[in-house]
């Protein structure tokens, strides 16, 4: 898979975490019978709590290995089980939040693709449709914490951005501005994994995913939803009402996942680079905390 590194501005080839186990379970008949089974909370809590155990840290040294982590960035310290080492944290000063007041950061480690929201309400995602309405599934819903209503019509012709979350990414994130929680609520669902492998799935309708609104200083109202992947069933928030930009959020336990923001029409300028990607369909890698837009005026 190729993806475009905007530091070295050269494209490099990503591996997919899984990819023959994955090509079995979606594009094989003995394989699509088992997806079913696969992609339930049900196997993500087997699995989460397997990874949770004393033994499965002898997994931590082969992974670094295999995917070039750079450890030097994260907390020295022993790892007691590969769920704490896939939730690590960063050493002071790994990650630079950008401060300047009119930047628009990323909130993960991740690769990146841009989208337009359609006056109608519709965008187009990796191939497949979506209305607003099926990303949020907020219908009638009145959010479970503040009693807000979240209205799809407010991001009409606005941006969709879709952070993907790699295995060997930080799987903690940030906000991306200040501001305050509007709207929060959890949707149930399946555990697709978000790679280009499910594409015959609508993944971003289908599979399990914390819904976010926010009032934001410099953005206007935004949305963040964190989506559930194949073998994520936990998705950890902190439970804030008013935050800083660049102040943790949370984090998804192992797998890979993905982050998506709206941002309302207006609302910020992407970056050219990545704007250029997304019209090719290449994912542009992106850090936590790193200038990807500004504030438009």
């Amino acid at each position: 898979m190729k993806v475009y590194d905007r530091q070295s501005k050269t494209y490099i080839e990503i591996q997919q975490y899984g990819q023959e186990k994955l090509q079995f379970l979606y594009g094989n008949p003995l394989g699509r019978m088992l997806l079913k089974l696969v992609i339930s909370p049900g196997t993500s809590r087997i699995y989460g709590w397997y990874n949770r155990q004393p033994a499965s840290a002898a997994k931590i040294p082969e992974f670094i290995r295999e995917h070039g982590i750079r450890m030097e960035d994260f907390e020295d310290r022993a790892y007691r089980s590969f769920s704490d080492f896939f939730t690590r944290k960063l050493r002071p000063g790994a990650r630079q939040i950008d401060r300047n007041e009119n930047a628009l950061i990323s909130p993960a480690d991740a690769k990146l693709l841009a989208y337009e929201i359609s006056d109608g309400l519709m965008v187009r995602v990796k191939g497949s449709d979506y209305m607003v309405a099926e990303l949020l599934d907020c219908g009638d819903r009145k959010c479970s914490e503040t009693g807000s209503r979240i209205n799809p019509a407010d991001f009409s012709g606005g941006r969709c951005l879709v952070f993907r979350l790699c295995m060997d990414d930080y799987h903690r994130y940030c906000f991306l501005d200040r501001g305050r929680l509007t709207a929060r609520y959890s949707v149930k669902g399946k555990l697709h994994t978000v790679s280009s492998i499910s594409k015959d799935h609508k993944i971003y309708k289908e599979n399990s995913r914390v819904v976010n609104g926010y009032q934001t200083e410099h953005f206007g109202r935004v949305i963040q939803i964190e989506v559930g992947a194949l073998l994520v069933g936990r998705i950890r928030n902190r439970k804030v009402r008013e935050f800083e930009k660049g102040e943790e959020k949370g984090f998804f336990e192992p797998g890979g996942s993905t982050i998506i923001v709206l941002l309302q029409k207006g609302a910020a300028d992407l970056d050219e680079d990545i704007v250029r990607m997304s019209a090719e369909g290449i994912e542009t890698v992106v850090r936590y905390g790193e200038k990807i837009g500004e504030r438009h005026v």
